[in-house]
């Protein structure tokens, strides 16, 4: 087993493709870049060196795709057609990150400083409070609500996009990690490191809604055609987001942690931390259709698909 850093240690502790995403966008934490694969041709066709051990990745809608280096305390901007990089100082542990689909804003978890951190026009503009530790952060379709799952709190933050008001705390399951909201905003998912589970949370009532036993420590979920897909320790488990039942695992690479779906909902992507490679999946088969090979310690942790 390969080692990891230390604030690493305390994350895991708490053929061709054919596919309408043209492209991943892995970062490797152990490889300190981000590969960008052409998922057309399962190959890598960049790759950007990176420092700071990149984790945490966000595509925006303009071409910009955005990615966190913990160790470093630094948010990058990669330029996807020049592949200059543009890096932003911040503070403490940046971790997740996600895109406002509508305004632009990134929003960026501070492991360290409890908090995430908002930037505007390539600054930071504003910090909210969360709960201890957060990681995942995602952002409802319409732009109006951020969520950050708040590992050592073992709670969701809901926040108003508008007035960066916290409206809601909502308890879920054990060091929850990934956070991933439903096309339609309603729901929220939360993957539970600690206690094996997928917790899901209404967001306008900021309440919990189900519990569902998944793979061991669990760490995001991707949803396609009414079925949820979470990256586990050593698999993928599969269950059925209308009644929560458990569909089964998937056999994937060596350590998955980020995953994510096709916007056509047909394939889903995970990338495996240990096996340096992305496996892909059919939806409507469950089955793995390929294994691409990437540079060394992809994580992905976010949406990392260009559509």
């Amino acid at each position: 087993m390969r080692t990891r850093p230390l604030w690493a240690v305390a994350l895991f502790l708490g053929g061709a493709v054919s596919s309408p995403a043209a492209e991943a966008f892995v970062t490797e934490q152990n490889g300190g870049a981000v590969s960008i694969v052409d998922l057309d041709t399962g190959s890598v066709i960049d790759r950007i060196a990176i420092k700071g051990a990149p984790a945490g990745v966000a595509v925006g809608s303009n071409g910009v795709i955005w990615v966190t280096s913990p160790e470093s305390a630094e948010l990058h901007a990669i330029d996807r057609a020049s592949l200059t990089v543009r890096t932003i100082p911040l503070e403490g542990g940046p971790f997740g990150v996600a895109v406002d689909p509508l305004g632009g804003a990134v929003y960026v978890t501070d492991w360290h400083g409890d908090q995430v951190l908002v930037i505007e026009n390539g600054a930071r503009t504003a910090a909210l409070t969360t709960g201890r530790s957060p990681s995942g952060v995602a952002v409802t379709p319409d732009g109006a609500r951020i969520l950050t799952a708040d590992r050592d709190s073992d709670q969701v933050s809901i926040f108003d996009a508008a007035s960066r008001a916290r409206i809601a705390t909502v308890p879920v399951g054990t060091r929850p990690f990934g956070v991933t909201v439903d096309a339609t905003g309603r729901f929220a998912y939360t993957a539970d490191v600690g206690s094996d589970s997928v917790s899901v949370v209404d967001i306008a009532a900021g309440r919990l809604v189900a519990t569902i036993a998944v793979g061991a420590r669990p760490y995001e979920v991707a949803l396609a055609q009414g079925t949820g897909f979470v990256s586990s320790s050593y698999s993928v488990t599969v269950f059925d987001v209308a009644t929560n039942a458990p569909l089964g695992e998937i056999a994937v690479g060596e350590y998955p942690e980020g995953v994510e779906a096709s916007a056509d909902g047909r394939h889903i992507y995970v990338a495996n931390w240990f096996s340096n490679s992305l496996s892909v999946i059919d939806v409507a088969t469950r089955a793995v259709t390929a294994e691409i090979a990437v540079g060394d310690g992809p994580r992905a942790f976010g949406d990392f698909l260009d559509d």
